[in-house]
């Protein structure tokens, strides 16, 4: 559920801006678990990931081809969706991990390799994307961008060239031509970062703010209603007042029988 929502959350906000053609996008935590999504045209899944026929792409790359990568016990949570970008068709995967040093040698990643590894009160989080060797021969459009970008859950101490730097707080993104990437060109990517979750506190912080709020709110009406409450009480008490009269005395003395048709 929440990697669902900061994955439309993300899409709103950022990927308006910048749309790559393919991507590697890993949500992590501290303490190494995570989850992740995947997404391609189908010929880069083949001409990256060896998914399908080469020959027939559009018929043998399909969302149950390319979740098959992902029937690993380092996986869970595997979902596979088709998306449509200009009347071009996307495939996307997404799924949680407990341990991203376990993706290493999986055949959904012969491309990626990555560890995050502690070093007293740091995490080292280091890298690279590269087409394999052995992967298929898919072709395609490869013009646009790709991209391996990571969300960080604690403070960013230096980053290894990171495309954008810092993006949005605790975003890093390494990113390249599609075109040379397929050509064989690697993405190192890496990044230093502490071990204590800066975005736990985000949720205390939205409670006291979202109490305060409510606090306030309930003061003010509570201020009206009593102010409300004392008004009609002060009517109910002096009526007479309403009409220019005399107060109680001409209340308590009034005789209705004075007063004609």
């Amino acid at each position: 559920m929440i990697r669902a929502f900061s994955a439309l959350l993300l899409a709103a906000s950022l990927h308006s801006c910048v749309t790559y053609e393919f991507e590697h996008e890993f949500w992590l935590k501290t303490d190494g678990s995570g989850s992740f999504v995947v997404t391609a045209p189908p010929w880069v899944w083949n001409s990256v990931k060896n998914v399908g026929d080469s020959r027939q792409v559009d018929a043998t790359v399909t969302e149950t081809t390319v979740a098959d990568l992902f029937r690993n016990p380092a996986f869970s949570a595997v979902r596979s969706t088709t998306l449509n970008r200009s009347g071009r068709r996307f495939i996307t995967v997404s799924a949680d991990f407990t341990d991203v040093n376990a993706l290493i040698g999986t055949r959904a990643f012969p491309d990626l390799a990555i560890a995050l590894q502690r070093e007293g009160e740091r995490l080292h989080l280091f890298g690279v994307w590269r087409r394999p060797p052995s992967s298929g021969t898919g072709q395609g459009d490869a013009t646009g961008l790709m991209a391996v970008r990571f969300h960080l859950p604690s403070k960013i101490f230096d980053h290894r060239l990171a495309s954008m730097g810092v993006e949005g707080g605790n975003i890093l993104s390494w990113k390249q031509e599609l075109s040379a990437g397929i050509a064989g060109a690697p993405l190192d990517f890496g990044a230093t970062l502490g071990t204590t979750r800066v975005l736990r506190a985000t949720p205390g912080l939205f409670g006291f703010a979202a109490l305060s709020a409510f606090g306030v709110m309930g003061a003010v009406l509570l201020f009206f209603l009593n102010r409300h409450s004392n008004h009609k009480l002060r009517r109910m008490r002096h009526p007479g007042a309403r009409h220019g009269s005399n107060g109680d005395s001409d209340f308590l003395n009034y005789d209705p029988t004075s007063v004609g048709p």
